[in-house]
């Protein structure tokens, strides 16, 4: 089929070149008219902020009482829930699945006051030898996805800012816990996660796969964010049965306690003036 003027000119209008130019919708504007909406009072959420897509941080700490709605928050489509982990006190966001919706909610958290966000995936391994469940900090991320073409311009991989990386991975290592680091394929489409393509990930040094990192690690280097992507390697495709276990409580303890370790490896490097 040939080629019409409409099609190339569709084609060009996709091909981003925009990127030093500022957005005209900002998360500021969309938060002032939620609020307007609602009625909402103002305010700001903790400076530590943490994604959790699967939602199983969020249930298991509503569950047992110890996480609060946050009745400030002016996002549409989510809560932050409140709570308190050694100390620290983080603002959670469950169920911000998918590369889009993540960098959304990212976006809105900055703009209300965050100024460290962790997120911590679900994901599937691609490399035979990883057990299963284990933690694995995104150090480098493939970009399979649509999100990040939107801040940076094309590449094959983004990876994450390497002193933000040094200062979680000591605050990791003074809490005793030092999980791998390694990259990750970001798909937008986890089922069609094809042979062909889990082996070119796999060609491309992809460890794992799961759906946020790159577009948050774009939107990072984008704006000048403090954004760290954790992967909790929960299955294998889920090609066999029993598949898709993360550990007791499904896994929120382990999350959280690696969450706080990684903060407070970041508030150190800040009070050190190192940011």
């Amino acid at each position: 089929m040939a080629t019409t003027t409409r099609d190339t000119s569709t084609i060009a209008m996709l091909a981003r070149t925009d990127y030093d130019q500022p957005s005209i919708f900002l998360p500021e504007n969309m938060l002032r008219e939620t609020r307007r909406q609602r009625n909402l009072v103002s305010g700001t959420v903790p400076e530590v902020c943490l994604l959790d897509p699967d939602g199983d941080i969020v249930r298991h700490l509503v569950r047992e009482g110890r996480a609060e709605r946050c009745s400030s928050w002016a996002c549409y489509h989510t809560d932050l829930w409140l709570s308190g982990h050694d100390g620290l006190r983080i603002g959670i966001a469950g169920n911000a699945v998918g590369a889009s919706f993540a960098v959304l909610v990212a976006e809105e958290m900055f703009a209300s006051g965050c100024r460290l966000l962790v997120s911590i995936s679900s994901a599937g391994k691609i490399n035979p030898d990883l057990t299963l469940p284990d933690v694995l900090l995104i150090d480098r991320a493939l970009r399979g996805e649509g999100t990040s073409h939107a801040y940076l311009a094309p590449a094959p991989h983004i990876d994450a800012d390497p002193h933000l990386m040094d200062a979680v991975s000591r605050g990791l290592e003074r809490a005793g816990r030092q999980p791998d680091r390694g990259t990750t394929w970001t798909t937008d489409a986890p089922f069609r996660e094809t042979a062909t393509a889990l082996g070119k990930a796999s060609e491309a040094g992809a460890l794992i796969v799961e759906m946020e990192a790159a577009a948050l690690y774009a939107f990072a280097e984008a704006c000048n964010r403090a954004v760290v992507c954790f992967a909790h390697i929960t299955n294998g495709m889920a090609v066999a049965h029993g598949d898709f276990e993360k550990g007791p409580d499904d896994g929120a303890e382990q999350a959280l306690a690696v969450a706080v370790a990684a903060a407070k490896g970041w508030l150190r490097d800040v009070e050190a003036g190192n940011r």
